[in-house]
């Protein structure tokens, strides 16, 4: 699948599959300036990319395992949804979950971008049929 992509500057690196796209599902965005992450502060970073997806498709941006695991730097809103529709910049909402602060440089990797689809649906109000589930929710499988 092709997908038109815009760099908002000549050096702004494409979003790529760190092992090929037969191994890996998510493509690595990085951050196009340095920003500074305080301890239970979120902030914008910017990618510099924007991009065309046709209709019935979606981008999810979502955290990178290693910062996650390595510095607590994680995606409040994980995964994000980029619409179809939208072609501003992809910024990408991070925050610091640690006890330090956080650099975040130009070029690093900073989050993953997975390209899904997505069907769009009508309600139809109408009585539901049963299951065997039911209203069970919330451990309602035992633990």
């Amino acid at each position: 699948m092709k997908i038109r992509v815009n760099r908002l500057s000549p050096d702004v690196q494409l979003p790529e599959y760190a092992h090929g796209p037969a191994e890996d599902a998510g493509m690595d965005l990085r951050a196009t300036e340095e920003v500074v992450l305080d301890p239970g502060i979120a902030a914008l970073v910017p990618t510099g990319l924007t991009i065309e997806l046709p209709p019935g498709y979606e981008a999810q941006i979502r955290p990178r395992s290693g910062l996650a695991l390595r510095h607590a730097i994680t995606l409040p809103n994980a995964p994000a949804t980029i619409d179809p529709g939208y072609r501003g910049e992809i910024r990408v909402i991070l925050l610091n979950m640690g006890r330090e602060q956080y650099v975040v440089r130009k070029g690093d990797r900073i989050a993953q971008m997975v390209i899904a689809r997505y069907e769009s649906i009508e309600w139809e109000e109408a009585e539901l049929n049963n299951s065997v589930r039911g209203e069970g929710g919330f451990g309602s499988s035992g633990r």
